[in-house]
């Protein structure tokens, strides 16, 4: 089976040094292995996730040098199968309706109580024996009743340190995790799942802060009965103060770069691709 590489951005913001490291990484290690690599859109978050904000995302990449399969596939164009594909969690009893608020969760548990990966507060249970009212609600994993449906341990290959390992994952970490968010029709979780399998991904390459989350989708595609791709966490670019590059921190984004002067081959240069 030809191995299947993606770069899959969220465009709720412009791409940054850390994106085109991401973006590159994946297209050579497709290419030192003759595999194939996809642009997938991570825009669930439709409100944020604009049309322009996607052009000028393939545009930063095609200015890169880069070249992938067409058709791009767009997360938002998929809610109706995350949405099946959660409702059948549910028939079988792994997912339960939550109208908590943040507020309500941090009320019912206080200040000082275990937080999950992310550093969100691991949510207390609070909806997933009681009848939901009214309003919007978001769909949990019941994580208890989900981790009781293992035959065994969850691992996985991980390649991100050089020589291949196998990691154990412990799902439990991350608690009722959402996976139908309340104003968006997907979570991360969920989707990224569900294209993985559905787009024959082979090799995920992706940044370090993502290393935790592969225990709760390893816990999904158990569940699904889909089968994990190997995973490669790598080093993340940081800036001069030793921070993760990200949108929310304003780094500079490669389209500032450019109209800086700065040519791809001195990127892809900088990045340790020239």
């Amino acid at each position: 089976m030809q191995p299947v590489f993606r770069f899959a951005p969220s465009p709720n913001g412009h791409l940054h040094l850390g994106h085109a490291y991401s973006a590159l990484l994946n297209a050579r290690m497709a290419a030192e292995i003759g595999g194939r690599f996809l642009i997938r859109i991570e825009d669930i978050d439709t409100l944020r996730c604009t049309d322009a904000l996607v052009a000028d995302c393939l545009d930063d990449l095609t200015w890169l040098g880069l070249r992938w399969e067409e058709p791009v596939l767009r997360q938002s164009t998929q809610f109706a199968r995350y949405r099946a594909a959660a409702e059948t969690l549910a028939a079988r009893g792994l997912v339960f309706r939550c109208t908590c608020t943040r507020s309500d969760i941090q009320k019912a548990v206080g200040a000082n109580s275990p937080r999950d990966p992310d550093g969100a507060i691991l949510y207390p249970g609070t909806c997933r024996h009681r009848p939901v009212g009214e309003g919007p609600f978001a769909l949990r994993l019941d994580s208890r009743e989900a981790l009781a449906t293992l035959s065994g341990p969850l691992h996985w290959r991980e390649t991100g340190e050089g020589a291949e390992q196998v990691i154990s994952a412990d799902p439990a970490i991350w608690g009722d995790v959402v996976l139908i968010r309340k104003e968006i029709p997907a979570s991360y979780h969920l989707a990224v799942v569900l294209d993985d399998a559905m787009q024959g991904v082979t090799h995920v390459v992706r940044g370090r802060d993502l290393y935790a989350a592969t225990a709760i989708h390893r816990l999904l595609q158990s569940l699904f009965g889909l089968s994990a791709p190997v995973y490669h966490h790598h080093t993340l670019i940081l800036d001069e103060e030793g921070k993760k590059l990200s949108k929310s921190a304003v780094s500079t984004p490669l389209r500032q770069l450019r109209a800086e002067g700065m040519t791809a081959a001195e990127i892809r240069r900088r990045l340790g691709f020239g």
